[in-house]
């Protein structure tokens, strides 16, 4: 189920507001449209997801991945590789032959990137780093190798810190940095100042903060009126709560999934 950011009950007047178009014989039908966020290869995915919902999708990445001309960890020995994203796990498939080591995900969208990328042997923490972290400990012990954080320039949490606590040591290999979006597209920024977007999604704290910081800059907050936030995590909410969208929601677990299953319960308000 999902949750308000204030823990409340579902408001009744969070209910879609549809963007009118016309047919193709001029025939008035509305669509919902949601703003994705994400980097443009989970951009892609989520987007059929939601085109099969009859939402149409606005990508607008508020971060760019860009692979570092880094030396690769040497894996041999490894007791286990540690994934908090699927952009990580991606960088090290385009770096790094090897597909057979024990492979921990944040979430089940990283777990499933990991097996697209052949590696054979992944289980899914299915939540966020703490999450990710439980699951190590549960299934590792620190006597059998050192493990190997594979990253980004920029990471949520303290996932070293906190298996280091306990014992574990652990390698962080950056192997792709995040730029920060510069500005919106003319388009997008059209989008959002004339309310015509119904949903913006959000899957991190910092894409949060890299939108609100280009809707002030752009001077589209206004239209946010018309528009319902929906993010993956109370801290990607939090980032947004100097904008005044419509409604600020949270998905009650930080997966796509509970993000999804939000959409989905929007869509089967009553208008």
């Amino acid at each position: 189920m999902w949750r308000l950011r204030e823990y409340g009950p579902f408001p009744a007047s969070a209910k879609l507001v549809t963007s009118t178009i016309l047919g193709d014989e001029g025939a008035i039908m509305t669509k919902q449209r949601a703003l994705v966020t994400r980097p443009h290869n989970d951009a892609q995915c989520l987007a059929m997801l939601l085109a099969a919902r009859g939402i149409e999708p606005v990508i607008a990445p508020m971060i760019e991945i860009v692979d570092r001309d880094a030396a690769v960890p040497c894996l041999t020995g490894v007791q286990a590789i540690l994934c908090t994203s699927a952009n990580g796990v991606r960088a090290l498939a385009r770096a790094n032959d090897e597909r057979a080591a024990p492979m921990f995900a944040v979430g089940d969208a990283t777990a499933r990137a990991a097996r697209a990328a052949g590696f054979t042997a992944v289980e899914s923490a299915g939540g966020n780093v703490d999450d990710l972290a439980r699951l190590v400990r549960r299934r590792l012990t620190p006597a059998d190798g050192r493990l190997v954080h594979v990253a980004g320039s920029e990471v949520a949490g303290d996932l070293a810190g906190m298996l280091g606590a306990t014992g574990f040591m652990v390698e962080r290999a950056v192997l792709y940095d995040a730029h920060a979006a510069e500005a919106f597209e003319p388009e997008t920024a059209r989008l959002i100042d004339d309310g015509a977007i119904d949903l913006a999604l959000f899957f991190s704290p910092r894409s949060a903060a890299i939108f609100a910081r280009l809707t002030e800059a752009a001077g589209v907050s206004g239209g946010l009126a018309a528009t319902m936030a929906l993010s993956i995590s109370a801290a990607a909410d939090t980032a947004l709560s100097g904008l005044r969208f419509r409604e600020r929601l949270v998905a009650a677990s930080p997966t796509q999934a509970a993000l999804l299953t939000l959409v989905d319960e929007l869509i089967g308000q009553p208008a």
